[in-house]
């Protein structure tokens, strides 16, 4: 074999291997044609023309996305620090690469706006009472305008909302005035049933005066369980009459 048939044969041999590309199950490739779109292909063995075709791989599974912390001023303007984490993957490989330049680099960006942007719009209470709704909320705005960049948000999940020690001492105290008001409504509602029994015990003892002799009786019998060597009862002057009669 001369010299020139052998290197026919290794150029013909590289010119073959370099046409075959092997993409896994969750790649696709974005080949072009002379710069132009030409469509997305994969998976499994796909043939490229060297120099003429070129292409662009992507992976297809979701990506995780941590948001670093934030700087968010509340509706009620309270100064907090948020941070998150963001599930998205791409699902339309063509617009992925053609309408943005760095959609995973975009994503971040704009992940970043839109927290403070939504969580603006609410207090502090609704932060740290309300999460899976303002998750919620991120993730549809989020997937709104990435939609066009091929690009589906799945989830978003607020990680941390950090609280200077002077916003942390105000919500303890807060909370301690939220117990003992509930204690003291839980008082004055017991003493309100209290005097409601009282009041009805009252009414049954004044039309039945036997069932308040009784009752005197009663007490007497707990006195004597005393260990006080003096006991002071006073007696009604009705009882002494009725025992008379």
């Amino acid at each position: 074999m001369s010299m020139v048939t052998y290197f026919l044969v290794a150029f013909v041999a590289i010119f073959i291997f370099s046409m075959i590309k092997i993409l896994r199950e969750y790649e696709r490739a974005v080949v072009f044609t002379l710069g132009r779109f030409w469509k997305v292909k994969g998976p499994g063995l796909i043939i490229i023309i060297p120099g003429i075709q070129q292409i662009l791989r992507l992976h297809l599974r979701t990506m995780v996305l941590d948001i670093p912390s934030q700087d968010v001023i509340s509706k009620d303007n309270v100064s907090v620090k948020v941070n998150a984490v963001l599930y998205f993957r791409v699902v339309d490989p063509e617009r992925a690469i053609i309408q943005v330049e760095d959609y995973y680099g975009a994503t971040s960006q704009l992940a970043q706006t839109t927290l403070r942007s939504v969580l603006g719009r609410h207090d502090l209470d609704e932060m740290l009472a309300e999460r899976d709704k303002l998750n919620e909320d991120i993730q549809k705005a989020l997937d709104e305008q990435t939609a066009v960049w091929g690009i589906k948000v799945s989830n978003v999940e607020i990680k941390h909302i950090d609280l200077d020690e002077s916003m942390i001492r105000a919500i303890a105290k807060q909370a301690e005035a939220e117990r003992l008001r509930r204690a003291k409504v839980i008082h004055a509602e017991g003493e309100l049933q209290a005097s409601t029994k009282l009041a009805d015990a009252a009414e049954i003892l004044a039309r039945q005066p036997q069932s308040l002799q009784l009752r005197y009786l009663e007490t007497l019998s707990n006195i004597t369980t005393d260990k006080s060597s003096t006991i002071v009862f006073p007696l009604p002057m009705e009882l002494f009459s009725k025992l008379l009669k």
